[in-house]
């Protein structure tokens, strides 16, 4: 028998940490008000690069998918590493223990405001579009979260592989997402994984310069926005750091 009466509407927030990118608020089958406009796990269900690949070591947990312009402000050309910043302090927020610092991942603004904070930037840093990196990554995560990072810098690319174990072994103990930027390859890229194999390595890239409205999961993954990147196939000549979070051992 159908029941016609009245029942109590609860609405149910939804994550939606990139502050509603396009205008976009429909409701949704439940009742709810928000749409997750960022991907969750935006890597999961993508294959092995290859068949040979006997090794592979992502992070554990979940994580967002951060990219240009998902909070409506359009950052194209400037601002992927705050991008891959906001990523990992998504990682920060979803998988720490709860006696860890738990709060958002801040917005472009906030994180400008952090590293004038704290003296490493002058005043005239905010509301600029200086590029960032793995550094100042380091110093926002410590600051906002008590995070400490270790940075690894390679010289060239063509020595990438001799810090592929320190990424499989940082991803089997920690499981946070890692950032990488270099000078000739200068796009800040999140990295979520690695995998070995008998013909070489590759990198779980998560790329922020995507721009436009939000995409689903398979959408990103056939369009190479989240994909398996062979390290050979990365710039030879140019140097590279990259950012580990020394998060709580697993």
């Amino acid at each position: 028998m159908e029941d016609t009466g009245k029942r109590g509407t609860q609405k149910t927030e939804c994550i939606d940490w990139g502050r509603l990118v396009c205008g976009q608020t429909p409701i949704t089958a439940n009742n709810e008000t928000r749409k997750d406009i960022l991907v969750m796990n935006a890597h999961d269900g993508l294959p092995q690069p290859s068949p040979d690949c006997d090794r592979c070591s992502v992070i554990s947990g979940e994580c967002l998918y951060y990219h240009y312009g998902c909070d409506g402000k359009d950052d194209r050309g400037w601002g992927c590493g705050y991008r891959t910043i906001q990523t990992m302090a998504s990682w920060l927020c979803l998988n720490q223990p709860l006696t860890v610092i738990r709060r958002h991942p801040p917005s472009l603004s906030e994180i400008q405001q952090t590293l004038v904070e704290i003296g490493d930037k002058p005043d005239s840093f905010l509301g600029s579009r200086e590029w960032i990196g793995t550094f100042e990554a380091s110093l926002v995560l410590d600051q906002l979260y008590d995070v400490p990072c270790r940075i690894l810098h390679v010289r060239y690319g063509k020595e990438l592989d001799q810090t592929v174990e320190d990424l499989h072994d940082h991803f089997l103990t920690r499981g946070s997402p890692v950032m990488m930027g270099g000078d000739r390859d200068n796009s800040s890229k999140g990295i979520l994984g690695v995998c070995t194999g008998k013909w070489g390595s590759y990198l779980l890239v998560m790329d922020p310069h995507y721009f436009g409205c939000p995409l689903d999961k398979k959408s990103l993954q056939s369009q190479g926005w989240v994909s398996w990147t062979a390290v050979g196939s990365l710039d030879r000549c140019s140097f590279y750091n990259l950012c580990l979070p020394l998060t709580a051992k697993k």
